[in-house]
């Protein structure tokens, strides 16, 4: 998926057809928005992963925080974002 990914980290315009369950450039876009706004964050950003195309890499500059899934059980439409914390990463 990377190799589709410009140089400076953009999606290109055109994005393969993929199955319902895929997340797509506009689902990447619209889930990178909706975590900017609620965590008043603008370096939030989605890239997509490289050998997947269920979920997305999220990441604030060049830290990664987590995965971004969808989920289309049932016809209903959801993302999930799981964030790992390690016990090291709580010490001062």
């Amino acid at each position: 998926m990377r190799d589709r990914m410009r140089r400076d980290g953009t999606i290109p315009d055109f994005f393969p057809t993929r199955e319902a369950s895929s997340v797509t450039k506009t689902d990447i876009v619209k889930v990178q928005d909706y975590l900017r706004r609620t965590f008043a964050n603008t370096n939030i950003r989605l890239v997509p992963r490289p050998k997947k195309d269920d979920s997305a890499e999220v990441y604030i500059g060049e830290e990664f925080l987590g995965v971004v899934s969808v989920d289309d059980e049932d016809g209903d439409r959801s993302f999930n974002f799981a964030m790992a914390i390690l016990d090291i990463d709580l010490e001062d």
